[in-house]
C-alpha cells in the first residue's frame, strides 16, 4: 500500500539514523522508498529541508504531492529549501495538491514543534511491523497516511454550485434592461473565470497523480530488474 509517512525525532543525529534505516530496509525489500527527505523545525516557526532525494523519477520535490506534504510541514511562516532538495522556495501548496487530510498535518506539526526534526517519505509497504520498530527503536514517533484514504478533491461541489449561479445569472441577463445587462455580464464573465479556474486545477492535479503513478511503476521495474540481475 503507497502511504505517506513522517517519523518526528528529538535531534538531527537520530533523524539521520531514521533516514538511513528507511532507506535500509528499502534495500532489504521491506518496503520501497520513493521520495524522501529530512526536514528541521527551527525555533522561529520556518522550517528547512536538510537533505532530499533529487535523483529518482519522483525523487524533485517540486509538483508533486510529497513536495506539497514538505511545503505544509514548513508552516505558515514559510519553508527555507537547501539547494539541493529540487523544490522552488515560496512554491504555493495546499492541503488538495498534497492529498493528505488537515487532520494528519494537524497531528504531526503538533509533535513537530521548535528544534524537532522529521524524516519524511512516500512510501509503499505491505506492513507497518518494519518501519514501526526501525524507528520506535532510534527514538522516532511515526506517523502515516495511506494514499487510498487521501482525497482526491477536485471541488465538484463548489464547482455545480457556481455554474448554478451562473445559470442563474444568465436567465436574469436575458430579461435584464440594458444597463442592468452590462452588470450582470461583467459578474457572469468574472464567475465563468473561477470555474475554469477551478477546472483546471483538477485537470493539473489528475495529471500530476497520473505522472506520479507512472513514476513509481519505473522505480519497481528498476529495482526488480536489479535483483534480477544481482541473482543471476
Amino acid at each position: 500500500m503507497d502511504r505517506m509517512l513522517v517519523v518526528v525525532f528529538d535531534n538531527e543525529v537520530k533523524a539521520y539514523e531514521g533516514k538511513t534505516a528507511l532507506l535500509e530496509l528499502d534495500n532489504e525489500g521491506s518496503i520501497s522508498v520513493y521520495a524522501y527527505a529530512v526536514l528541521a523545525k527551527h525555533a522561529d516557526g520556518t522550517a528547512s529541508v536538510k537533505q532530499g532525494d533529487d535523483a529518482g523519477p519522483i525523487g524533485t520535490l517540486l509538483g508533486t504531492s510529497f513536495g506539497s506534504l514538505i511545503g505544509l510541514l514548513g508552516g505558515p511562516v514559510g519553508l527555507a529549501v537547501g539547494a539541493s532538495a529540487g523544490i522552488v522556495a515560496g512554491t504555493a501548496v495546499d492541503v488538495n495538491n498534497a492529498r493528505i487530510g488537515e487532520d494528519f498535518i494537524d497531528d504531526v506539526t503538533k509533535l513537530l514543534t521548535a528544534n524537532k526534526f522529521a524524516v519524511v517519505a512516500e512510501i509503499e509497504e505491505d506492513w507497518t511491523t518494519p518501519v514501526d520498530t526501525r524507528m520506535e527503536a532510534i527514538g522516532g514517533t511515526v506517523f502515516r497516511r495511506a494514499l487510498a484514504d487521501v482525497k482526491h478533491t477536485i471541488h465538484e461541489e463548489n464547482v455545480a454550485a457556481m455554474k448554478a449561479d451562473l445559470a442563474q445569472m444568465k436567465a436574469e441577463q436575458a430579461k435584464a434592461h440594458a444597463d442592468r445587462k452590462a452588470k450582470l455580464q461583467e459578474k457572469i464573465n468574472k464567475l465563468d473565470a473561477k470555474i475554469q479556474e477551478q477546472l483546471q486545477k483538477a485537470k493539473e492535479r489528475r495529471e500530476a497523480a497520473e505522472r506520479q503513478a507512472q513514476a513509481k511503476v519505473q522505480v519497481l521495474k528498476a529495482k526488480a530488474a536489479a535483483a534480477k540481475a544481482k541473482a543471476s
